[in-house]
C-alpha cells in the first residue's frame, strides 16, 4: 500500500540559555519541582501527528466518487464520541485503519469481512477519492472514511474499549536514522491504540523495512496492555492481501514483516 499517512513526532524547539539565564539553586527547604503537564498542555498533544501532507492530483474519477459517495461514506471529524451505530447504520465490531493509501487492501478486507465495520483515516485526498471509487464499484457498505488526523480521532471520537481491531499497514518508514523519531509506531501512540481496543481486540502492523519491523516488535512488546500472538513476527494473516507495491518488492528480494498483538 506504500506509505499511508506519513508520520511525524516533531521535536519541540528548545532555545539554549546563557549561564546568566540559569536559575539559582533553590533553598533545601523549598525543593524545585516542574509543573505537571496534563491534558492539552502535555507535549504529546502538541506534537504527535499521524501524517505529513503529501501532494497529488485528484483525478476526475476520484472527484466523481467524492460527489457520488462522499455524502454517505465520509464521516466529518467532530471532537465528540462517535455514535458507531448511527455512523454505520448497524451495530457490529469496528476495525480502525490508519493510513490506507489508495484503499486497495482496505476494500479487499472489507469485502472479505462484511460482518465488520471499518473506520478508515486518511488525509491524502486522491487516496480518499480512490477508496470512495472502490466502495462504489464493489458496492461496499461497511466502510466509513474520516479524512482527518488519526490522533485527533483517537483522542476525541473513540472512547476506550470500543475497537475490535486496528490496522496500520506500511506506514512511512522514515529510513534515515535522524528521522526515526517521526515514525508512527512509538510508545505514546501505541498506548493510545491499546487503550481503545476491547479485551481480545488486536493491533496488526506491517512493514517492508526491517529496522522498522524491529522497532514495531520492540515497542508493541513493551506495551503492558498488549500480548504477542506469535513468538516474534506473525505469519501474514490471510485477510491482508499482497498489494502491487508489495508484490514488486518481494520480486526484488525485499522482506515483509507482520506483527499482530492482542489486548490482554
Amino acid at each position: 500500500m506504500g506509505a499511508c499517512m506519513a508520520r511525524s513526532l516533531q521535536s519541540a524547539a528548545v532555545t539554549p540559555s546563557s549561564s546568566n539565564d540559569l536559575p539559582r539553586t533553590p533553598p533545601t527547604d523549598a525543593p524545585a519541582s516542574e509543573p505537571e503537564l496534563t491534558g492539552e498542555n502535555h507535549p504529546l498533544h502538541r506534537r504527535l501527528k499521524s501524517f505529513v501532507k503529501r501532494g497529488g492530483r485528484t483525478t476526475d474519477g476520484q472527484q466523481r466518487a467524492y460527489d457520488d459517495y462522499g455524502p454517505r461514506f465520509l464521516l466529518p471529524y467532530r471532537a465528540e464520541p462517535l455514535d458507531f451505530e448511527a455512523a454505520f447504520g448497524r451495530s457490529a465490531p469496528t476495525v480502525l485503519e490508519i493510513g490506507f493509501g489508495m484503499g486497495e487492501a482496505t476494500a479487499h478486507i472489507a469485502a472479505l469481512m462484511p460482518e465488520k465495520n471499518f473506520l478508515c483515516c486518511e488525509v491524502h485526498e486522491p487516496g480518499v477519492g480512490a477508496l470512495l471509487k472502490r466502495i462504489g464499484e464493489q458496492r461496499l457498505q461497511n466502510i466509513r472514511i474520516c479524512a482527518h488526523d488519526a490522533v485527533d480521532v483517537l483522542d476525541h471520537m473513540l472512547p476506550p474499549g470500543t475497537l475490535a481491531g486496528v490496522h496500520v499497514f506500511f506506514p512511512d518508514p522514515w529510513h534515515k536514522t535522524r528521522h526515526n523519531k517521526r515514525r508512527l509506531i512509538q510508545s505514546p501512540f501505541v498506548r493510545k491504540l491499546a487503550d481503545r481496543l476491547q479485551p481480545g481486540g488486536y493491533l496488526h502492523c506491517a512493514t517492508d523495512w526491517q529496522p522498522y519491523a524491529e522497532q514495531m516488535l520492540e515497542v508493541l512488546s513493551a506495551e503492558p496492555l498488549l500480548r504477542n500472538t506469535a513468538p516474534g513476527y506473525a505469519p501474514k494473516p490471510a485477510y491482508r492481501p499482497l498489494t502491487k507495491f508489495e508484490n514488486r518488492g518481494i520480486k526484488l528480494g525485499h522482506g515483509v514483516w507482520d506483527v499482530v498483538f492482542e489486548r490482554a
